[in-house]
C-alpha cells in the first residue's frame, strides 16, 4: 500500500457529501474518484473535491485503483452494489444501515469472510464526545451497575419503500448504541405505529439486557429536528446517571444523593466536538489506523448485522404481540 491511501466514494447524494468531503481533505488520503448514477451530478461532486467522476463502478475500479472504497447510496439500496465490491475483495466502509434483509446481511459477511476484504461499517454516534465520555464514566465504575438504559431519536421522516425504515435506517443506531454502552440485549417487545402516511413512523421498544438491566427505544418519524431534546440518551446506574443531550451537545453526570452534577459541553474554541459531521471524522480517523495497521475495523459490518437482527426482532414482536429472544450470534 501507498504511504497516502487512495480511497474512491461511492454515492453523489447528500451524507455522500461528508465522505468526499473527508478523504479528499486529509493529509493521508487522496480521493482518487467519485462514483453515481448521474452523470452531472457525479460530475458536479467530483470538481467540488477536485476528483475524477465515474458512472461505472468497474471503470472506476480499474482506473482509479483505490485501496479502500467508502460506499454511501440510498439506504434501501446497498445490497447489489456492496455484494459486488466485497465478493471483487475491495476493501470496504459503508454506510447505515448494512441492509434491510438478513439473508442479504448474511451473504455480504460469508463474502468478505471467503475474500479477506476489510469490511466496517459507520456508526458514528459512538464517537461523539459525549458518548466516548459516558462510555469512560461506565468502564471506570462511575455509575454502578447498569439499571435502565433510555435511548429517544425523533427527526423529520425519510420516506422509503419500506414500511420499517425508521426503525431499521435510523433507530439502527440507538441498537448499535445502546449495546455499546451497556452490553447485549437479551429480548425485546415493541410497540408501533403506521397512523401517519403508512409507514411505522414511530416504535417504542422495550429491551432487556444480558447484564438483567432493562431499556427503552422511542424512534420517530414524525418528529422534527428543530424540537429541543429530540435527542436524549440516559444511562441509570446503582451509583449514578448519565445524560447524553442532543449526541454532542452535552453530557451530565450525576451522583446518586448528590445535588451537584458535572457538565460537559464543548469549550468556545473547540466547534469539532459540537459538530455532529465530526463524528464522522473521528471515526474515520480509527478506521484509517486499523486498515493501515492491518487490524480489523473498529465498528466492523458484523455490528450492523447485529443492529439489523435487533431490528427484525423487534418486527417480529409486534406482529407476534410478545416478547422475542435476541441472543448474540455465535
Amino acid at each position: 500500500m501507498t504511504e497516502r491511501i487512495r480511497v474512491a466514494v461511492v454515492g453523489a447524494g447528500g451524507w455522500g457529501a461528508q465522505h468526499a468531503r473527508i478523504f479528499a481533505g486529509r493529509p493521508d488520503t487522496d480521493l482518487v474518484g467519485v462514483v453515481g448514477r448521474s452523470l452531472e451530478r457525479t460530475a458536479a461532486r467530483a470538481s467540488q473535491f477536485e476528483t475524477t467522476p465515474y458512472t461505472d463502478l468497474d471503470c472506476m475500479l480499474e482506473e482509479a485503483r483505490p485501496d479502500l472504497v467508502s460506499v454511501c447510496l440510498p439506504n434501501e439500496h446497498h445490497f447489489d452494489v456492496t455484494l459486488h465490491l466485497v465478493e471483487a475483495g475491495v476493501d470496504l466502509l459503508v454506510e447505515k444501515p448494512l441492509v434491510f434483509d438478513l439473508d442479504e446481511a448474511d451473504r455480504l459477511l460469508a463474502a468478505a469472510a471467503k475474500s479477506g476484504a476489510f469490511f466496517a461499517i459507520n456508526f458514528n454516534h459512538r464517537y461523539a464526545e459525549p458518548f466516548v465520555r459516558a462510555k469512560a464514566a461506565i468502564e471506570a465504575g462511575q455509575l454502578g451497575d447498569l439499571v435502565f438504559l433510555t435511548w429517544r431519536f425523533g427527526g423529520e421522516a425519510n420516506v422509503g419503500a419500506s414500511p420499517h425504515a425508521n426503525l431499521i435506517e435510523t433507530q439502527c443506531h440507538g441498537f448499535d448504541l445502546l449495546e455499546h454502552l451497556g452490553g447485549p440485549i437479551d429480548s425485546v417487545m415493541a410497540q408501533m405505529t403506521n397512523a401517519t402516511y403508512g409507514a411505522y413512523s414511530t416504535v417504542a421498544i422495550a429491551l432487556t439486557f444480558a447484564s438483567g438491566a432493562v431499556g427503552t427505544i422511542l424512534g420517530s418519524y414524525d418528529s422534527s429536528y428543530s424540537y429541543p431534546g429530540s435527542q436524549l440518551v440516559e444511562v441509570n446506574g446503582t451509583r449514578g446517571r448519565a445524560v447524553v443531550d442532543d449526541t454532542v451537545r452535552r453530557l451530565t453526570l450525576s451522583e446518586v444523593g448528590n445535588e451537584v452534577r458535572t457538565v460537559w459541553e464543548a469549550g468556545y474554541f473547540n466547534d469539532e466536538a459540537r459538530s455532529f459531521h465530526a463524528t464522522f471524522d473521528r471515526h474515520v480517523e480509527q478506521v484509517l489506523a486499523a486498515f493501515r495497521d492491518g487490524n480489523p475495523p473498529p465498528v466492523p459490518a458484523a455490528a450492523g448485522r447485529r443492529a439489523l437482527q435487533l431490528a427484525h426482532a423487534a418486527i417480529a414482536s409486534f406482529e407476534s404481540g410478545r416478547r422475542v429472544a435476541t441472543p448474540v450470534p455465535e
